[in-house]
């Protein structure tokens, strides 16, 4: 099966450094998987102002 040089490299790399994948699994978790909180976003939904077609126009 083909695998490109970079896929190669990344597989060689996360090898010879196991940690490397840990961080990258915490730090997911950190940003991505997260509970939301479905009231505030209501609350932001809600809170937004529509914006005008040309928004450099003045008034």
């Amino acid at each position: 099966m083909y695998q490109s040089e970079f896929t190669q490299f990344m597989n060689g790399f996360l090898e010879k450094n196991p940690e490397v994948d840990n961080q990258r699994r915490e730090l997911r978790l950190t940003l991505w998987d997260r509970d939301v909180d479905l009231e505030a976003q209501r609350r932001y939904t809600e809170s937004r102002v529509p914006q005008k077609p040309y928004v450099y126009q003045p008034e």
